[in-house]
């Protein structure tokens, strides 16, 4: 399993949790939604559960993403809703069918989450008006995300990682003596990686966290484009600072006076040749 990384949505006055593991699968939570109808949000996710509709909309779901899932579970279950005496509940049709796109989940995330796909569809049966204010701001929350990630920004980022690499390995070779145990390396690294976000950031990785502890990624994947772009050189250089033996103080002037300069310099500086070269890299 991958990091869970967890965003909101505010719809109308109501926060709804979201949480992915790999960008691509959203999860949104059917417990934050169900809030906007009732104070007994269980309630109201099994009485959805119990249509015959709902159970062949999310069957098919099934079918169509989930190579695991059980068809004669299903049918099963297919043919008693509607009933008067038929109940569903997340946990019951997750552990009849092998499900994927309805969770349960525990811990301080905890409740019942949906793929979004199934999400939306919960979110008009609770209210089409409601399901509308949730649309727009999911929308506002995904073009964020794609103005984010946008080429420019990401082929920086992947160069301030590339360049990192140069920067680890010099520290490896220059700060680290043999005698240290790993987790001492380990720190020595994080050390160096936060020296680095003081000259540009003003702050540490750990303290940038505390004073943002609800957003996704850290501090450098908020970083504007040029604030990556210099990222990338002050790792170079630090590398080149670290093999000549400069002492740490030495190298945070040294790094400082090359991130104001560079900063001062890019904020001069048209980037369109930039986007222009990312647009032909993109072609090839």
């Amino acid at each position: 399993m991958g990091k869970i990384m967890k965003d909101i949505i505010h719809a109308n006055g109501i926060d709804i949790g979201i949480y992915t593991q790999d960008f691509e699968n959203e999860f949104i939570s059917l417990t934050d939604i169900a809030r906007y109808k009732s104070d007994d949000p269980t309630a109201v996710i099994q009485n959805w559960m119990r249509n015959r509709d709902v159970i062949e909309f999310i069957g098919l779901w099934e079918k169509l993403h989930n190579s695991d899932f059980k068809p004669l579970e299903f049918e099963g279950f297919k043919k008693q809703a509607g009933a008067n005496a038929f109940t569903m509940s997340p946990k019951k049709w997750i552990e009849a069918t092998d499900a994927i796109g309805i969770v349960s989940k525990a811990g301080r995330y905890g409740g019942t989450y949906a793929h979004s796909d199934i999400a939306m569809s919960f979110a008009t049966w609770i209210s089409p008006e409601f399901q509308l204010y949730i649309m727009k701001d999911y929308r506002r929350l995904k073009t964020d995300e794609n103005s984010r990630l946008s080429l420019n920004w990401n082929l920086n980022r992947e160069i301030s990682k590339l360049n990192y690499r140069i920067h680890t390995d010099a520290i490896k070779e220059t700060l680290i003596p043999p005698e240290l145990t790993p987790v001492q390396v380990a720190y020595s690294y994080a050390n160096e990686a936060d020296l680095l976000n003081v000259v540009l950031f003003g702050k540490t990785a750990k303290q940038w966290k505390e004073e943002n502890p609800t957003v996704r990624g850290n501090m450098r994947d908020e970083g504007t484009l040029n604030q990556l772009l210099v990222l990338a050189n002050l790792e170079s250089y630090n590398a080149v600072l670290i093999n000549q033996g400069k002492s740490q103080k030495e190298r945070m002037e040294l790094l400082r006076q090359l991130a104001v300069q560079q900063l001062q310099t890019l904020e001069t500086v048209s980037l369109d040749n930039l986007s222009k070269l990312g647009i032909e890299m993109e072609k090839k």
